[in-house]
């Protein structure tokens, strides 16, 4: 298994053992990780802190030159908040762990020339589904459902 998309892995699994949602994500640029982070949006109280949006926060202020050249991995398809980030910070190419309980704005990122990879990683389409059965009035929080 790639190590980044693992990394992210462990970051959501962080998540789930916190009380949270297991979406993990890290930012790489050139071969190391600068951001990592996963959805605390139940840990913080917060509207805003999902995977991707944690492992900015993580990365923090960066010359918009490093955020062009690197890699944002994540554990799950990216919902509209998280790919505005992407997108304002001009991230050329995500990895995504799994868009099988999740579809997110992979399609506007492509529109607008981001590399996405989905992967449909086993791990990552367990780790949702089990978590979305288990507690399915969360999951709908996250998603604005």
């Amino acid at each position: 298994m790639d190590i980044f998309l693992q990394a992210a892995i462990d970051e959501a699994k962080k998540g789930l053992d916190e009380g949270g949602i297991p979406i993990g994500s890290v930012i790489v640029h050139q071969g190391n990780i600068i951001g990592r982070g996963h959805n605390r949006r139940v840990q913080q109280g917060s509207p805003i802190l999902h995977g991707e949006m944690d492992a900015f926060e993580n990365a923090g202020r960066q010359p918009a030159q490093v955020y062009r050249e690197c890699v944002l991995y994540t554990t799950l398809s990216p919902c509209s908040m998280c790919s505005g980030a992407i997108l304002l910070y001009e991230i050329p190419r995500i990895i995504v762990g799994e868009s099988t309980t999740f579809m997110g704005e992979e399609e506007l990122l492509r529109s607008r020339g981001v590399v996405v990879e989905v992967l449909q990683d086993q791990t990552c389409i367990e780790m949702m589904q089990e978590f979305i059965q288990q507690k399915p009035e969360l999951w709908n929080e996250d998603i604005g459902v």
